[in-house]
């Protein structure tokens, strides 16, 4: 399987990317694409550039998924929102390909320092996503990063492992 795997974040310091690549280890022998936003910045989103073309990095966001099997994100909550980095890659790839996400099975997870875990943000992308394409087989949100998980070790509170274990498991037999 090829795994399309992101955060919507672009802060080199990025929780959303360690909990990320910590559920990518439960899928050793597959094949993974884990992008970093930051090499995918353009222009942000104007009707008035979109006049002069679309921006290569769009396409090459796209394409990504397009080679993928699946996706497994983890988007950042910027104001109750999605990050201004990831909202303006989507906004792009959206009017290039309205189905941004390709009807590809996606786990879509959040995080965050604060007891929400990215609680907004995950209500508006699993509300929303679905229209553009993204077939959400799983979700998970981690609440308290900072105490609920170690950079050597990953989610150590014992409740929360279990749950993320087990909806890992469930995606895997969805797929």
């Amino acid at each position: 399987m090829k795994i399309f795997a992101f955060a919507g974040s672009n802060s080199s310091t990025s929780i959303n990317r360690e909990l990320v690549k910590f559920v990518l280890k439960s899928f050793p022998d597959d094949e993974i694409n884990l992008i970093d936003l930051n090499d995918y910045l353009m222009p942000v989103f104007s009707v008035d550039i979109e006049k002069k073309g679309f921006p290569e990095e769009a396409h090459r966001f796209l394409k990504n998924i397009e080679d993928a099997d699946l996706i497994i994100c983890s988007l950042a909550e910027n104001n109750r929102s999605y990050s201004a980095a990831f909202k303006n890659i989507f906004d792009w790839a959206s009017r290039i390909n309205v189905k941004v996400f390709q009807d590809k099975p996606m786990f879509l997870m959040t995080t965050s320092p604060g007891g929400y875990g990215g609680g907004n943000v995950m209500a508006e992308a699993a509300k929303f996503f679905p229209q553009f394409g993204a077939d959400i087989k799983e979700t998970f949100s981690l609440p308290k990063f900072y105490e609920n998980f170690d950079f050597e070790n990953g989610i150590v509170e014992p409740e929360l492992l279990a749950t993320i274990k087990s909806k890992i498991e469930n995606f895997k037999n969805q797929i």
